[in-house]
């Protein structure tokens, strides 16, 4: 055998090799080309979800901002409240309480602007004929509005209906009536009943009245003592009315609307809130920084010093 013939055998195993590892080569560049597609497809989708993820939570972020922001509270219309006892006019005093018509004791409050009351008591002794006992009394709450509670003249309006079911709901009241009384501020009642005392019969007057976010309440009551003739319902009736409204004028002129203590006006800027007939909603709590008023029940009141005068008599 030649050595070209020798030579050949070993030139075609080189090919065959160099040939092997070529398509070794192909096979793995083959097989690799599905894994790096794949992580670019891994790549691909990992970078919309990020972008999905960031696009979620910018949504998310926005409507909890949203859900978070408080809303606004219009302001209370009225931010004072005038001297309880200045409320009604010489001549109304003298009217309703002709021996006490001076003698006007204010309730204590730490906050006069939120919580003010003023009592006055007359007992007109006529010796063996009996006396003519009479008791008034005025009290202003204010409401201011906030975040938490809502605006001020819907809470007095709770308040008021409060005020106006309480009237009705005495123990031991006979005869309650109520009825609208027209020209007090934005809604007012009257509530009349008669209580039978020990001392004599009693006639009860009280007249829940409201003016934007502040309320005012009058109780009056009088009685015939010691054989002393019964005051007449629908006389002390009027009386009260009177008194409310001055009372209700009085608030507005010392908030600079509407006028003065003894006008007998009404408020010239009634509420848009204002409601026809008292609502049956709950009570909230007034102002917390009002102080309670320290003036008695007017029943209290009234036994108290009635007793006082039958012993006099």
């Amino acid at each position: 055998m030649s050595e070209g013939t020798m030579h050949q055998p070993a030139q075609r195993d080189q090919s065959d090799q160099q040939r092997a590892k070529r398509l070794h080569r192909v096979l793995v560049c083959a097989a690799a080309v599905p894994v790096m597609l794949i992580a670019a497809g891994c790549s691909s989708d990992s970078g919309s979800a990020d972008g999905a993820g960031k696009e979620t939570a910018g949504l998310g972020a926005t409507t909890s901002a949203d859900a978070t922001a408080a809303p606004t509270v219009q302001a209370a219309a009225y931010k004072k409240l005038p001297e309880p006892c200045a409320v009604l006019s010489k001549k109304t005093l003298a009217d309703l309480v002709p021996k006490g018509a001076k003698s006007g004791k204010e309730g204590t409050s730490s906050d006069t602007a939120s919580r003010g009351s003023c009592s006055w008591t007359s007992l007109d002794n006529n010796g063996v004929k009996g006396s003519q006992f009479r008791w008034l009394n005025v009290s202003l709450l204010r409401f201011d509005s906030s975040q938490t509670q809502g605006e001020g003249d819907k809470l007095a309006a709770a308040y008021y209906a409060k005020q106006v079911q309480e009237a009705q709901s005495v123990t031991g009241a006979k005869n309650a009536k109520a009825e609208p009384v027209a020209g007090a501020g934005d809604e007012a009642t009257a509530v009349r009943y008669d209580l039978k005392k020990k001392e004599g019969a009693f006639k009860q007057q009280t007249v829940v009245a409201r003016v934007e976010n502040v309320v005012v309440t009058i109780d009056y009551n009088g009685a015939g003592l010691a054989g002393e003739k019964t005051p007449s319902a629908d006389t002390l009736a009027k009386a009260a009315e009177k008194a409310v409204k001055e009372a209700v004028a009085a608030v507005t002129s010392a908030n600079g609307t509407g006028t003065g203590a003894g006008s007998g006006g009404a408020s010239s800027t009634p509420s848009k809130s204002s409601s026809k007939a008292p609502s049956k909603a709950a009570s909230p709590s007034p102002s917390k920084s009002a102080a309670k008023s320290s003036a008695k029940s007017p029943t209290a009141t009234a036994s108290s010093s009635a007793s006082s005068a039958a012993g006099k008599s």
